[in-house]
């Protein structure tokens, strides 16, 4: 059987599951919502997940993929609960508007090495939510962990009667077969790296991608430094960096400088400073190419492990390392994104200054992802928010836990960032399950209101004739 017939068979599959649930209410489809969702929720299944997680790909820590699993999936369930996805979701009286819900098919979804478990498991609900059917497209090295959480997902179907081919993964992924289900699905979401997202917007099948992360936070005179310095932390050393909302570099005001670094070194930071250009060496290898590129081996690996690979000696309490930035910002390699617990560290005197070193990172490295700010000052936020060519802030947060939704924030919950045109993206939103809906207007007809030509070009050609 070849990679299209394969494939086939699947999309057949996840058809007729669908098909079978075309009458369901809101109320049952969002029942089969909470049963999936409990399945890769409950502390068993998710300690599970998480020891193969790690044990299969070698990436992050096992409380850490705990942590991530109980915020991620509750998260996306609560903006779930009471959402409307399904038959008539909205209506405006005043201009005689219906708007139906209905499903957008069969998704394919493209899961990442980094996050194999809780990625399916909150898409997954996500994408159900809108009475649809879903494919995952493990990463290879990864495949047995992706399952485990759609079996437990398909067990939550199960248990509540609903078809188990609503959720399917290809279980000996390749590049041929996860290419040949781009062509086939409805709709592909690409949660993972460049290429991938590439080739999910080259396949010609709707698509939704991510761009790539590179967050950055400035540290403003007049933050509290010690809270500052505690998120900054926790976010970097969070599952190893193996978030993309992870920060890779921050930004400090001179004055603040010392005390916040001295911080971030009390609570289990090292800084690299004669053996900045060691590390540098064995972070970043020529591949096949002659290019050189991010060493696979530091990937979502714990600060000790690469420290004691580059040959630097640091204590096993050490979760973070520091490097100083460079000012030649577009070819250090320290500027871009590491994927790996270590953070660069920019010092700036005046506000302009730090926005330009800021705009600068973010434009080399990650354009359109995400950026944040710790401060109290309105009109830093403001300048911000109205300049910066990017799809998020986060205001006095952790980045890694902010982006993607909070308990603490108002952001809708996701592993999916999009990243906006500046990321090569289609959407710079969080992708939600309002992403995985059609929707029909129904539009009837009133009496019309056709505005007057005063009303529209009065006050333009007043002033055109003074």
């Amino acid at each position: 059987m070849d990679s299209k017939e394969m494939i086939l068979n699947y999309i057949k599959k996840a058809k007729a599951a669908q098909q079978a649930i075309d009458h369901y209410t809101q109320e049952e489809i969002d029942k089969v919502c909470i049963a999936v969702g409990w399945e890769v929720y409950n502390d068993e299944n998710i300690l599970k997940l998480a020891t193969s997680a790690v044990e299969e790909t070698g990436m992050g820590n096992i409380p850490d993929k705990v942590a991530k699993h109980k915020n991620k999936v509750l998260g996306v369930l609560k903006d779930l609960k009471d959402a409307k996805s399904v038959g008539l979701i909205e209506e405006d009286f005043d201009k005689k508007i219906k708007k139906y819900a209905k499903p957008v098919g069969v998704v394919g979804a493209l899961t990442p090495v980094t996050n194999p478990t809780a990625t399916p498991a909150s898409n997954g609900i996500t994408i159900l939510k809108g009475k649809n059917a879903v494919i995952f497209a493990p990463h290879p090295k990864a495949k047995l962990s992706t399952k485990m959480a759609v079996d437990f997902m398909r067990e939550g179907l199960r248990k509540v009667g609903a078809p188990l081919d609503l959720i399917q993964v290809i279980e000996e992924p390749s590049l041929e077969l996860t290419g040949e289900l781009m062509k086939q699905v409805n709709v592909v979401l690409a949660t993972g790296g460049g290429p991938m997202v590439k080739a999910a917007y080259s396949s010609g099948t709707p698509a939704y991608g991510v761009g790539p992360g590179n967050s950055v936070q400035i540290i403003a005179e007049d933050c509290d430094v010690l809270d500052a310095a505690k998120k900054v932390f926790t976010s970097k050393s969070f599952d190893h960096a193996t978030s993309c909302s992870s920060e890779n570099s921050v930004i400090v005001h001179e004055s603040i400088y010392d005390r916040f670094v001295g911080e971030l070194i009390r609570l289990g930071s090292y800084f690299v400073k004669n053996e900045r250009k060691v590390l540098e060496e064995y972070m970043w290898i020529q591949n096949a190419k002659g290019y050189r590129s991010i060493n696979p081996a530091i990937i979502a690996q714990s600060a000790k492990t690469i420290a004691d690979s580059a040959g630097i000696k640091v204590s096993e309490e050490i979760k973070v390392l520091l490097v100083e930035g460079a000012s030649d910002i577009e070819k250090d390699f320290f500027s871009q994104e590491k994927l790996s617990p270590v953070l660069t560290v920019f010092t700036y005197r005046e506000f302009e200054e730090g926005y330009k070193i800021l705009e600068r990172l973010t434009n080399n490295y990650g354009t359109g992802h995400s950026c944040g700010i710790h401060t109290f000052n309105q009109e830093y936020i403001e300048k911000i928010g109205s300049r910066m060519k990017t799809s998020r802030v986060m205001v006095n947060q952790a980045q890694a836990a902010g982006n993607g939704g909070a308990f603490f924030n108002g952001m809708p919950s996701t592993v999916s960032l999009g990243c906006g045109s500046w990321g090569g993206n289609i959407t710079s939103e969080n992708i939600t399950f309002k992403h995985f809906i059609n929707v029909t207007w129904v539009s009837e007809y009133f009496t019309p209101k056709r505005p007057s030509d005063e009303e529209i070009f009065g006050d333009y050609l007043r002033e055109v004739k003074a």
